[in-house]
């Protein structure tokens, strides 16, 4: 839902706790665009429904986290543990395959349990799970509170890793682009400022501790400042190779029922129109060998 002003429209903000709900919400046009997950995104085009991908939530920004006290120190201890995952149609799911081929272990050498992100906490602390992979601030949690410690977080073994995925319903692009670019520029002009200034870091945790989150302030400061880059909110314009790669491994794991092309689902013209803007900075990828969409 929207306000307009002559300010700027405001969006509204409607908070959903699992994946399931969010993609019922989407397919029964209650919700215009949300921040999903990357692979459920694909398989909801796969599906029939016509969305498209038009910028990226965040990279990084996730951890796999195990007990404290546990004898995991390597991504090969996991064998015969149970690990919770977000959803099936998740990128975390995706990166716990990758990282056991890239292991030489089998893939169901790891049990895989799906659980409501809030829940990995309270699983792990009770001693139903072994560990889990999931977003923040739920990774920090378990770590902040002193019962978990975190094995990997995903920057460090897949670089810059994409978890959720701002999507958008075909029908608002093609009855108001206007509307749909001046969403994109203002989260992509918020996360230039995020990560201009560790300070404005800190403010953003208090707003949204209190308005949007429901969580302590102290926890949200923690995730965006230890360490600074643990999670980025720059450099969000989807890019064919980082989705062809994520695509490829969902459908090889069966998570998808048929490879996707990039055109299917994802739509960068919203981002590249925000990178010209007269204040944009770091929009784009740095690395030379990294090529925007053609």
């Amino acid at each position: 839902m929207t306000e307009h002003s002559e300010e700027g429209t405001f969006f509204r903000s409607r908070k959903f706790t699992d994946w399931p709900t969010v993609k019922e919400a989407l397919i029964a046009k209650e919700i215009g665009g949300v921040f999903i997950l990357a692979p459920m995104a694909m398989q909801l085009v796969a599906d029939g429904i016509p969305i498209k991908v038009v910028y990226l939530g965040h990279r990084d920004g996730t951890a796999i986290v195990v007990g404290k006290d546990s004898n995991i120190h390597e991504f090969k201890d996991l064998a015969g543990k149970v690990v919770a995952i977000p959803s099936r149609y998740a990128n975390q799911n995706v990166l716990m395959h990758k990282m056991m081929r890239e292991n030489g272990m089998d893939e169901d050498s790891i049990e895989l349990r799906e659980l409501p992100p809030p829940e990995h906490p309270i699983a792990l602390q009770s001693g139903s799970i072994d560990g889990y992979i999931v977003g923040e601030p739920f990774a920090a949690k378990a770590e902040l509170d002193g019962y978990g410690r975190v094995l990997y977080q995903t920057k460090d073994i897949w670089k810059d890793f994409i978890s959720c995925v701002l999507v958008v319903r075909d029908d608002l692009i093609e009855s108001d682009r206007e509307l749909v670019q001046e969403l994109v520029s203002g989260i992509a002009k918020s996360g230039m400022w995020l990560d201009q200034d560790p300070a404005h870091r800190m403010d953003a945790a208090e707003v949204t501790a209190k308005n949007y989150y429901f969580q302590s302030p102290e926890l949200l400061k923690y995730v965006l400042s230890k360490p600074v880059d643990r999670v980025k909110y720059t450099r969000l314009t989807p890019l064919r190779d980082d989705f062809n790669e994520i695509m490829e491994l969902a459908y090889e794991i069966g998570v998808l029922s048929r490879r996707v092309e990039f055109e299917e689902y994802a739509d960068d013209s919203f981002a590249m129109a925000a990178s010209k803007e007269p204040w944009a900075l770091d929009l784009l990828p740095r690395d030379e060998d990294r090529k925007v969409n053609q």
